[in-house]
């Protein structure tokens, strides 16, 4: 059975060599101990891939020209509205992802 004794944030000591191989996409090393074989393991954590990401239950806030009614009507007829305040599109993460709204997200509200 593996027990994980230390978890070591890149930089500190025991990284540093992981930290000039692999750069910003070493997350932690972890000091595992493997008590049937008496073995020490020495593994990493690496960030592979990174690509944005759109929490459902929350209301975002989308930008869309007063010219592109075309738009302006998904977004409705996806159950988005109008923000006279802030003057930008309020709309699910969900509707946001389904009509690629994602470059035109000025921000969103976490709802409760």
């Amino acid at each position: 059975m593996l027990r994980t004794r230390l978890t070591l944030a890149p930089g500190a000591n025991g990284t540093k060599k992981l930290v000039s191989r692999y750069g910003d996409r070493l997350v932690c090393v972890r000091y595992r101990y493997d008590s049937e074989t008496r073995k020490r393991l020495k593994t990493v954590e690496l960030i592979e891939e990174e690509s944005s990401w759109l929490p459902s239950a929350a209301i975002y806030l989308v930008k869309i020209g007063y010219d592109e009614v075309v738009l302006r009507e998904q977004v409705k007829q996806a159950g988005g509205s109008w923000n006279r305040e802030r003057k930008l599109w309020m709309m699910r993460g969900d509707a946001v992802r389904r009509l690629s709204l994602e470059a035109r997200v000025a921000g969103w509200i976490e709802e409760e």
